[in-house]
């Protein structure tokens, strides 16, 4: 005879692995919503460094056009995409919005709430 299991294999609470589950979303999504990500120009040696991570990446485009499987073009361009990418990651800011002190409560009480109640549900009873 099938033996229906709990959350995880063991015979914990599905109810509150699910409730819990919904809160974490609920309380991640908050707080995601409430930071704020902004960036900057990056400069190296008094000089916008994007044009200069630009230029591999067009050469390579450009060999790429002429000749498909170039491996030298293939280098150009994933490693100037890469520069670029890495440019832009490495130039963000990331702050918190402001808000009410009952919204950073409820924010985090669910996030960290939701989390004991998946870990609890995941638990042998």
């Amino acid at each position: 005879m099938l033996k229906i299991k709990g959350a995880g294999g063991t015979s914990g609470g599905i109810g509150s692995f699910f409730l819990g589950l919904l809160m974490v979303i609920g309380g991640g999504y908050l707080l995601l919503n409430h930071v704020m990500v902004s960036s900057g120009s990056w400069y190296i040696w008094g000089h916008s460094a994007f044009g200069m991570t630009l230029i591999p990446l067009l050469f390579g485009i450009g060999i790429l056009f002429f000749n498909g499987r170039s491996i030298v073009g293939w280098i150009l361009t994933l490693g100037g995409g890469a520069m670029i990418l890495f440019g832009i990651i490495s130039r963000l800011d990331i702050y918190f919005r402001p808000t009410s002190l009952f919204n950073t409560l409820l924010m985090l009480t669910m996030l960290v709430g939701g989390l004991g109640l998946v870990a609890r549900a995941l638990r042998e009873h």
